[in-house]
């Protein structure tokens, strides 16, 4: 193996790491435990509502950092730097989740809030490391390695958490809720030791002229305030911006609300992680698939033919009466996701000049999570206002159909001839 191979590995292997985040405490057992052990007073509407807040308000601090933070590490050459800060910040509110009492719903949310913030802002330095390890030819492959490899080592971690969650006599433990805290420490110890590798093998470009201590802080400033008004000339790639906020949105706001939605619906929780470990293992081969589809047929084609399948599983989703409808949608999604996320991820990397990649991802990760300021707040509000949980998944159709005509627009070729000449400069 060569040693840009080595460092693609190590790259992907972070995905592998902190998708057990992803899996584990984000869609699934977060939201469970949430309504059953730290709310379980509160109606069902109120629940998802506080849920829906408590996502708003961690991507609402990631919206607002990530490009400046982005901007300092450009000029710093200190993408590492943050992205091991932000992890470390995941890692440790994680494990702090098994600490929270019963009936305690407003520190559950203050620590949920700050481990996703670690979490989502370190894959704003994680995503922007990805024009460092790959190439033009082979970035969709790369890019989808990441998911798949996430897909995977979030999923086994998952199924090992559902397994203790459903039997915790077998490890010893005295009930389910015990099971559940106790996979809060797991998902942190696996999100620190399989961070290992990047760390060990992956460095930042190296910068011709590099800024240090407070010097990277103001040229931060600088440039992103730069960016602005580059971002506006790089038409294509502000292009590819609203229509990648628009589906995202979808994207994200299903994976944070599934198991809230299902559950409201009145579905059992171990059903609902029986269908959410389908996902996983599904998305694995899938997001590796989609890979490929991005080499033969097009980047913008597979993107267009997940935010397709997200219509068509939305609409389901609305008319859903049994559990096994779920577990149906669930392999819909996992067949999907991972691709949309990648292909999302390697073409936009393709638009952006690569020695500002850590500010144009935050860029990126601002829109994305900015969505996910908008969405699952928007189904709760919907939920309480109608009472009706069934009512508040329809406008996910508006934003798929919304991004998927943007999307068609975007000028490929004339952004990266543009991002290049930016390069140069």
């Amino acid at each position: 193996m060569s040693g840009s191979d080595k460092k693609a590995f190590a790259w992907a292997f972070y995905d592998w790491a902190n998708s057990a985040f992803a899996a584990s405490v984000m869609a699934a057992f977060f939201p469970i435990f949430f309504r059953e052990y730290w709310n379980a007073d509160a109606d069902a509407s109120q629940s998802t509502f506080k849920l829906g807040i408590a996502n708003s308000l961690s991507s609402l601090v990631v919206v607002v950092l990530a490009p400046v933070l982005g901007a300092i590490a450009d000029q710093g050459g200190t993408r590492r730097q943050f992205l091991f800060s932000f992890a470390f910040l995941g890692i440790l509110m994680t494990g702090c989740l098994y600490m929270v009492e019963r009936g305690d719903w407003m520190l559950a949310m203050m620590v949920y809030v700050l481990a996703t913030i670690g979490f989502s802002a370190s894959n704003t330095f994680y995503d922007s490391l990805l024009v460092d390890i790959s190439t033009t030819d082979n970035v969709d492959f790369v890019s989808a390695l990441g998911y798949s490899l996430g897909y995977l080592g979030g999923g086994l971690l998952f199924a090992f958490n559902v397994y203790m969650v459903m039997s915790p006599q077998a490890f010893n433990l005295q009930d389910s809720a015990t099971a559940v805290r106790y996979s809060f420490l797991s998902v942190a110890l696996w999100w620190a030791l399989f961070s290992i590798p990047i760390f060990l093998l992956v460095k930042d470009r190296p910068r011709q002229t590099r800024q240090r201590g407070w010097r990277s802080v103001t040229a931060g400033y600088r440039q992103l305030s730069q960016t602005f008004s580059q971002v506006r000339q790089l038409r294509a790639t502000l292009l590819f911006l609203i229509a990648y906020w628009l589906y995202i949105d979808g994207v994200d706001t299903i994976v944070r609300m599934a198991v809230d939605y299902g559950l409201a619906l009145g579905f059992a929780s171990n059903s609902l992680l029986v269908a959410l470990g389908i996902t996983q293992f599904v998305g694995f081969p899938a997001a590796i698939a989609f890979g490929k589809i991005g080499e033969r047929m097009g980047t913008r084609t597979g993107i267009f033919i997940g935010l397709g399948v997200y219509v068509g599983t939305t609409l389901w989703g609305y008319f859903m009466q049994d559990v096994w409808e779920f577990y149906v949608l669930a392999v819909s999604i996992g067949l999907v996701q991972g691709g949309v996320q990648a292909l999302s991820r390697s073409l936009y990397s393709r638009l952006i000049p690569k020695d500002k990649a850590a500010e144009f991802f935050g860029f990126y990760n601002m829109l994305g999570k900015f969505a996910a300021v908008i969405g699952p707040t928007l189904m709760g509000w919907i939920g309480v206002m109608t009472g009706a949980p069934r009512a508040s998944i329809l406008s996910l159709i508006l934003l798929f159909a919304a991004g998927g005509f943007l999307l068609a627009r975007v000028d490929i070729e004339a952004g990266q001839r543009a991002a290049r000449a930016l390069e140069d400069h």
